[in-house]
């Protein structure tokens, strides 16, 4: 944490107190004795300027009077008394407002402008934001998928569940009319509550939803509490159980604790009819409340941006795609509307994000129409998109009724090509019985950069990238996992990895570090580009490859596979490292007998040869793509070198997938 942080948790720890079954705590100014303005004036132009808003829409109006009337009514705010009016110098500040309707919901909120300025100063540059307490959106999806059963809910009204400090309210001021008349004078109202639009808001809003899972952790099981710290995504929880039973104990125990911290959970769904039936009517999601449990479907609700089926549990893709016009501006905001975070869709949206690259590297400006042919690209994978409506997969990673895990290990592949590079991630479970099962647990494709970077410095920015996300999800995910696998089909980032001796180039140099600081060699094992699941990520795949059968769990069979002919082989007393050698020299065979070899990312691997000596035409001073000290080349540096003059010499470009696609569609034709 800096400074600040430190600063913010000190005010916290130090002004917390439970007052009238919330938590009460101050603002977290910057300076201990804050000196504001009087910006009334200001606050009343905001006023009028709203009014003649409210009075040109009759339904804005009503919605907006009936926000406001609801914030005070529920004691969020009150109005200031005639003998405080005055208010201390330099004490009070004045908060403008507006509203704002919800994208999805089309429902109004007033949001206080808490960063409106007088006089170069405003509230949000007074106030300390905090540390960011809230989990990450991502850890709190794949624990979401860990067990069977199902629980989601909402904290209602969160940041108003927090009180301010009687001291620090008139900073809170803001101006309305009464009962909403606008032909009534303003009126000075102040809240009592923490702020939507205020800065600190939400570490202060996260701290005291801690600070009631510390201060009940002696009265409730450990489970509940945890709960609490680890699976609530700001004012969202999202709990998956093992059993029905276990469930509802939970949202019993979870409603109790946070009940007492003046957190109220509403809105609860379930994939279990029984779950829901214990939980009150009025506490049920709105979709829920008026559904027959024993005859109608459950719905689909949004799960922190994803469409979760509570009646087949699985997540679904509801592609509503806008009408944008056919230029760079209008392809990004379409590619950045696929909210993905988990990874399923990773495969096919690289392909848009190539085309995205393209225009780019043509310097084709923001606003400018593409060409036909490109438009042409455009349109198809639109139409792909919009065919994922039909496309789903199992929220639960684990099959119904496969009982506790005796091994849980992770398996990572990752590849690259010249279009980009990516990796997979699976989890091996298996239970007391014997049973094994894998389950997809995250992905990602990322393009390659701009500038050219050789396959096998590609494909070692892979690996690195598949360490980091083990790092990751052993953080995340609440299970005893065994030590992780790495599977790689380049043999030279297999070699970069297992050497001892010789030196390598910065770029080298800094990733096997990455790598070697958190895995060991034995970690890292070969595996053919045929069965490598990570080969889509790094290449692209159309919409229908997802949809015939369930591709995201594809290569689980040939995983298994794996595994067995390496336990086999191993028994057989094959070392891994001199099948890799054997197959590096085959491979380079093949390559200088057929220089014109239409050749896939392992021929990268054939040219690293640690007793290779450059020859001149390799060497950094005539254009070698390397990065050398001084234009030198020591011997360790000769597999860095080759790497790249080599596959100029034997590799052909792949090409994209949309060329494979024409190939492909040209070779029926032929054969026909």
């Amino acid at each position: 944490m800096s400074r600040e942080d430190v600063k913010f948790m000190e005010i916290m720890n130090s002004s917390v107190e439970l007052c009238n079954g919330h938590y009460c705590m101050r603002l977290p100014f910057r300076e201990e004795n804050v000196i504001m303005p009087n910006n009334r004036h200001v606050a009343e132009q905001r006023a009028l300027c709203l009014k003649r808003k409210l009075m040109k829409n009759a339904t804005f109006k009503e919605e907006y009077t009936h926000f406001v009337s609801d914030v005070i009514n529920k004691g969020y705010a009150e109005k200031v008394p005639e003998n405080q009016r005055k208010g201390k110098e330099g004490k009070v500040w004045y908060v403008p407002h507006h509203g704002v309707y919800h994208a999805k919901k089309g429902t109004l909120r007033v949001v206080f402008d808490c960063g409106a300025s007088f006089k170069g100063m405003s509230l949000n540059s007074q106030l300390l934001q905090g540390p960011d307490l809230t989990n990450s959106l991502l850890g709190v999806l794949i624990r979401f998928r860990q067990e069977v059963v199902a629980v989601m809910a909402d904290i209602q009204a969160m940041y108003h569940q927090v009180k301010v400090t009687k001291q620090d309210v008139d900073f809170l001021r803001f101006l309305w009319w009464p009962t909403g008349e606008l032909t009534q004078h303003l009126t000075e109202y102040r809240m009592i509550v923490h702020l939507f639009g205020a800065i600190s808001s939400p570490s202060c809003a996260s701290f005291a939803l801690r600070k009631t899972a510390e201060d009940n952790r002696a009265k409730f099981p450990v489970h509940v509490t945890d709960t609490i710290k680890h699976n609530f995504y700001v004012d969202d929880c999202l709990k998956s159980l093992p059993s029905e039973a276990e469930a509802i104990a939970l949202v019993r125990d979870l409603t109790t604790v946070c009940q007492s911290g003046g957190f109220r959970l509403v809105k609860w769904i379930s994939n279990s009819r029984s779950v829901l039936e214990s939980i009150d009517v009025e506490k049920r999601a709105k979709e829920v409340k008026q559904l027959n449990l024993d005859r109608d479907n459950l719905p689909v609700e949004r799960t922190l941006g994803l469409q979760w089926c509570a009646e087949t549990d699985t997540f679904r893709f509801k592609m509503a795609v806008q009408e944008r016009p056919l230029t760079r501006r209008g392809i990004l905001s379409v590619i950045s509307s696929v909210y993905d975070p988990i990874g399923f869709l990773a495969p096919f949206a690289l392909p848009a994000k190539l085309m995205l690259q393209n225009l780019c590297r043509l310097n084709c400006g923001w606003d400018d129409h593409i060409s036909p042919n490109c438009q042409l690209q455009w349109v198809g994978w639109l139409e792909d998109l919009r065919k994922l409506s039909t496309f789903s997969i199992p929220r639960c990673i684990k099959p119904k009724d496969f009982g506790p895990l005796t091994s849980a290990p992770l398996h990572h592949f990752s590849d690259a090509s010249e279009d980009g590079y990516g990796t997979v991630s699976y989890l091996r479970m298996q239970n007391d019985k014997k049973k094994i099962h894998l389950a997809f647990i995250l992905g990602k494709a990322r393009v390659a950069p701009l500038k050219k970077v050789t396959i096998p410095r590609m494909e070692l920015t892979a690996a690195v990238l598949a360490v980091r996300i083990d790092r990751m999800l052993k953080t995340e995910l609440q299970l005893e996992l065994e030590n992780s696998t790495f599977w790689s089909d380049s043999t030279t980032v297999l070699k970069y990895i297992r050497n001892e001796t010789k030196r390598c180039h910065t770029f080298v140099a800094n990733r096997i570090s990455t790598i070697r600081e958190t895995t060991a060699v034995s970690q890292w094992r070969y595996v053919d580009t045929k069965q490598n699941p990570a080969d889509e990520a790094s290449r692209g795949v159309k919409i229908e490859y997802l949809l015939t059968g369930n591709k995201v769990d594809t290569h689980v069979v040939e995983l298994e596979d794996l595994d067995e002919s390496r336990s086999e082989k191993e028994g057989n007393g094959v070392d891994m490292w001199q099948q890799i050698e054997e197959e590096t020299a085959s491979k380079a065979s093949r390559a200088e007998s057929d220089p014109d070899l239409s050749s896939n990312s392992e021929i990268d691997d054939t040219v690293l040869n640690e007793d290779y000596t450059p020859e001149k035409d390799d060497s950094p001073d005539n254009g070698s793509d390397t990065d050398t000290a001084q234009g030198a080349v020591s011997e360790g540096d000769a597999g860095d070198v080759l790497e790249t003059s080599a596959v100029q010499r034997h590799r052909r470009p792949r090409p994209d997938m949309w060329t494979r696609e024409l190939i492909k569609e040209k070779r029926l034709k032929g054969e026909n």
